[in-house]
């Protein structure tokens, strides 16, 4: 196994990695920015080292600098984490050159993978069903207006780079569009570096559910149940839950199916998400695949007993998978909830600051996955995510009941999140019932944030 592990990322998704890593024995280091010297992940790590300033740019994001510091002290493998420099082809292609191992897929597979329009091109190669959509980038104004004519509104204009809902409109006139489409090019260039832009038809309504895959050098791949992530705001998820219990057994078996075929079709090694849209006819269609372990992989821990950070870390390392498709036998119901720093009553408007106290809930079936500890500032720079709250339970009724214990045992003191309004939305009739879907929330904001 690797001796020395540089995670190139902070917050909870570095405590994340460090504590996997720990488990199999390897020594961490912890790079962090001038901002984050005296954060938890830096004091959880074996080394840290300061990269830079405050700024992402300065810091995270200084792929060069990373790269240049884990040569020089001699680090075996690099885990990027979620968001920053995960779905970077040139950042993965620099370790492979400098015999630094990437622990995620080959520089190729997220460069094929991650743009999010080639990615489409694979997919309708293997079969997949796939939204009407241009083909490849946008090249013009006049261009895309033309496609979105013939496609019809509402449309949906989506950067080629990146995710969280950057660089991502749905339109719904036409004499909207190409104010739309210009302010999603300029939100993905600063996003991304990258402003290139994809039309694709927007459904009314829909499901956003995600297909867990794993696979080693060998030729094995597995998927790792599904999960249903339907609760979002602004095209960024909230809530995830698994399995995806709107989604019947045969949509599910055909789903897994199709994911499989992508990545024997692309060769992907590593874990990775297949994300489809399903329509209320029980069709689904590819979306988009994240090449990169995701915020919401807490759930299928929880209903798999898979621990998929160790997974990536023993798959990098060349080992093969550890367990076979046969063995994946998702049990009960996992939720995750994210706890942002933000105050939903004034627009969600971030709130940095210290956390002068917190508590996290805790008993059987509840797992906390956070960040940040009393004490620690809530920078103003980065991600609001503090952390997410997991509980599971035998049916999706008690993991529902697990999770609204634990929200009313949860308390934080100095910032502001946005628990009551996630408390809001599983204490309504429309998550009890499964009866919600992407726009819920925007459809039911006045309601949720009473």
């Amino acid at each position: 196994m690797f001796a020395r592990v540089l995670i190139a990322n902070r917050g909870e998704i570095a405590v994340r990695i460090i504590r996997a890593c720990h488990n199999l024995g390897i020594k961490t280091i912890a790079v962090y920015s001038i901002a984050d010297q005296d954060a938890l992940f830096t004091r959880l790590a074996d080394e840290k080292y300061c990269i830079g300033g405050t700024l992402p740019k300065e810091s995270y994001l200084n792929k060069q600098l990373i790269v240049e510091l884990a040569v020089k002290i001699r680090a075996h493998a690099i885990h990027p984490g979620y968001g920053f420099l995960s779905e970077d082809s040139e950042f993965a292609k620099l370790c492979e050159k400098e015999k630094i191992i990437f622990i995620g897929p080959s520089a190729r597979s997220i460069a094929l993978m991650g743009n999010k329009s080639v990615a489409i091109t694979q997919a309708i190669e293997c079969g997949m069903p796939v939204l009407p959509g241009s083909k490849g980038i946008v090249k013009s104004h006049h261009e895309a207006l033309e496609f979105a004519r013939k496609i019809g509104f509402p449309v949906l204009i989506k950067a080629t780079a990146g995710g969280g809902g950057k660089g991502m409109r749905v339109v719904q006139k036409e004499e909207n569009f190409i104010a739309s489409l210009q302010s999603a090019q300029l939100e993905a260039k600063n996003a991304f570096a990258n402003g290139d832009v994809y039309l694709e038809k927007f459904l009314i309504q829909p499901k956003h559910v995600e297909v867990q895959v794993i696979a080693d050098k060998y030729g094995n791949a597995v998927t790792v149940s599904d999960r249903d992530c339907s609760i979002q705001r602004n095209s960024q998820k909230v809530i995830e839950e698994g399995p995806a219990s709107s989604v019947s057994t045969s949509v599910r078996k055909k789903m897994g199916e199709a994911a499989l075929r992508l990545v024997r079709h692309v060769k992907y090694v590593n874990a990775g998400t297949i994300e489809f849209l399903v329509d209320k006819k029980d069709k689904f269609y590819f979306m988009e695949m994240n090449t990169r372990i995701q915020v919401e992989h807490p759930v299928t821990e929880m209903i798999s007993n898979v621990n998929l950070v160790e997974e990536q870390i023993k798959i990098a390392f060349s080992n093969k998978l550890s367990f076979k498709q046969s063995s994946v036998n998702p049990r009960g119901h996992a939720i995750e909830v994210r706890v942002n720093a933000e105050n939903p009553k004034l627009n969600f408007m971030p709130s940095p600051g210290k956390i002068e106290k917190i508590h996290l809930p805790g008993g059987p079936d509840v797992r906390c996955d956070f960040g940040f500890e009393a004490d620690d500032v809530i920078q103003p720079f980065y991600d609001s995510l503090i952390g997410k709250i997991i509980v599971w339970g035998k049916t999706r009724t008690t993991a529902i009941n697990r999770l609204k214990t634990a929200i009313e045992e949860f308390f934080i003191e100095g910032v502001d999140t946005n628990i009551e309004f996630i408390y809001n939305i599983i204490d309504s009739n429309e998550f009890s019932n499964n009866n919600y879907y992407t726009s819920y929330v925007s459809e039911n904001f006045k309601k949720l944030i009473e």
